[in-house]
């Protein structure tokens, strides 16, 4: 796989993709936050396009917001407990590809760095 950095979301309460998760990269750098891209899960829970491509990847602290509340008071459901999720994490080497997946339910939310 080519370098860059993909994301995607895992409804496991629905036990499929969630679809129509905002989610926004940011970078950190020396205490400020400034906003990447953004972009929505599709219908199989991934975004359309890399958020990072091979040519825009490079090394230091990002972090992906995802608007897990949004997704889940559209879908009328009873209640959620989450509003954002931010992951935080580093991208050390940028000839690398980084896939970072959501898997969520209304009331907890675990990730980790996918191939």
């Amino acid at each position: 796989m080519t370098a860059g950095l993909t994301t995607h979301v895992l409804d496991t309460s629905r036990e499929g993709p969630a679809e129509g998760v905002d989610v926004t990269l940011y970078r950190l750098e020396d205490g400020e936050r400034e906003r990447v891209t953004a972009a929505t899960t599709n219908h199989d829970g991934r975004v359309d396009e890399p958020l990072l491509d091979a040519d825009e990847i490079e090394a230091g602290t990002f972090e992906l917001v995802f608007e897990v509340g949004d997704y889940y008071r559209e879908r009328a459901a009873e209640s959620t407990f989450l509003d954002a999720v931010p992951v935080r994490f580093l991208i050390d080497d940028p000839t690398e590809h980084y896939h970072v997946p959501l898997l969520l339910s209304p009331g907890s939310y675990t990730t980790y760095r996918g191939s």
